[in-house]
């Protein structure tokens, strides 16, 4: 008799022998528990969701302004303290489980502060209660590339999560609809949004936890080991690559300042349906390519990414950023290319960290990047003192350099 689950795995997973019924249900549990967070996450997001949210509620502009920093720095900063507790952990999958489960708490303690504060108070407290989210997440993500590894094996990494973000895309798409149209010009339907997150959360981490992982050796060592910075160099490499490339995830908001003419509603509308959009038709793609050369996605996605960046530029120059579609096309392949970014940089990890250290490789990375996100940050925002063209020339450029540095990476999806 035939499995229709372990079937359905490796059609979708595009598996070139056959995997074991316990991998393949394990699998599909990361793709529905992912689906369900990156929803969340879209529905929650910093960028348009709840800086509309904190002007609703009319928090101050400087407090909102502190939204996306709070949630950028605090999902990766606080990865290396939590490394060492991860490691200790004999089922890894407890960190990603409560991680889950504290940003439905988080979200839920905003649809609070949504229903019950205003003004100053409330924007105070929407900072807190993200940062809270933050750094629950944070416990996710430095836990879940050592799980991945530890219950999907090789060239099937990049296809499970993937398609998580190419389902998951289709409901922000609708969202993204829904807030562009102007129907949410009230604080309840988003209200109803955050609360349809939260439950999403908890739901993920109900069902992450019926996953079926081997215990790790006991580790009586918490403490995190920064060897792979001292004499590992493809992974200093590594990191130089992806802080290059964080430009990707920085970019996007400059590109609706082009040509004007939209409301900051609108704009950001546009950005969150084209992000949703290239999640859709690029994350199960970009998975599929990064399971064969996570190192060629890196390197394409950098010239991607520089390529249209440089285009919006010129747009800009040429007058034809006023134009309805023009921005929201170029963003759309922009945003393609971040999905590359997003997708290669994860399997890299995984793929090229030893098997008894991915945790430690994980926080160190993302730690290192949380630093690079500051930094690349200030670096735009001192650029944009000159306009959104600017900013956009700088990060074409260090979008150039992050694709040709990834050539100098070793392959690691061999063997």
């Amino acid at each position: 008799m035939t499995d229709p689950v372990k079937d359905a795995y490796e059609e979708i997973t595009g598996a070139d022998e056959a995997v074991k019924a316990r991998e393949a249900r394990n699998g599909l549990r990361h793709m529905v528990s992912l689906s369900m967070t990156k929803v969340a996450d879209g529905l929650i997001d910093p960028k348009l969701v709840l800086s509309w949210l904190a002007g609703a509620l009319g928090a101050p502009a400087a407090l909102t302004g502190l939204l996306v920093p709070i949630r950028e720095a605090g999902a990766l900063l606080p990865q290396i303290v939590f490394a060492g507790w991860v490691q200790s952990l004999r089922h890894r999958k407890w960190a990603w489980v409560m991680g889950s489960a504290g940003q439905g708490i988080a979200a839920l303690a905003i649809v609070f502060i949504a229903l019950e504060m205003e003004g100053y108070a409330a924007g105070v407290a929407l900072c807190v209660a993200l940062a809270l989210l933050a750094v629950a997440r944070a416990a996710c993500s430095v836990s879940y590339k050592d799980i991945l590894g530890k219950t999907v094996q090789k060239t099937r990494r990049g296809a499970v999560t993937g398609v998580a973000g190419s389902v998951a895309s289709i409901a922000v798409i609708v969202f993204a609809g829904l807030l562009m149209s102007g129907l949410l010009r009230d604080v309840m339907p988003v209200v109803v949004a955050i609360t349809l997150a939260a439950s999403l959360w908890g739901a993920a981490a109900i069902l992450f936890s019926l996953l079926e992982e081997d215990a790790s050796d006991k580790t009586e060592d918490t403490s995190v080991d920064f060897t792979p910075l001292k004499e590992d160099r493809q992974f200093r490499l590594f990191i130089a690559v992806r802080g290059l490339l964080t430009v990707t995830a920085l970019a996007p908001p400059y590109f609706v300042l082009l040509g004007g003419g939209q409301s900051a509603l609108q704009g950001l509308g546009a950005l969150l349906l084209a992000s949703a959009a290239a999640a859709f038709a690029g994350s199960y793609v970009w998975g599929r390519l990064s399971d064969k050369s996570s190192r060629k996605v890196l390197f394409l996605s950098g010239l991607l990414a520089a390529g249209f960046a440089t285009l919006a530029v010129l747009a800009e120059l040429g007058g034809w950023a006023g134009t309805v579609w023009v921005v929201p096309v170029i963003l759309f392949f922009f945003m393609l290319s971040y999905q590359g970014v997003r997708s290669a940089r994860s399997v890299y990890l995984v793929d090229m960290s030893p098997a008894d250290a991915r945790s430690s490789y994980a926080a160190l990375a993302n730690t290192a990047i949380g630093v690079l996100l500051l930094i690349t940050g200030a670096f735009g925002g001192l650029l944009a003192l000159a306009g959104p063209v600017a900013s956009l020339v700088g990060f074409a450029v260090l979008s150039l350099a992050g694709g040709l540095l990834a050539l100098r990476l070793d392959e690691v999806e061999i063997g």
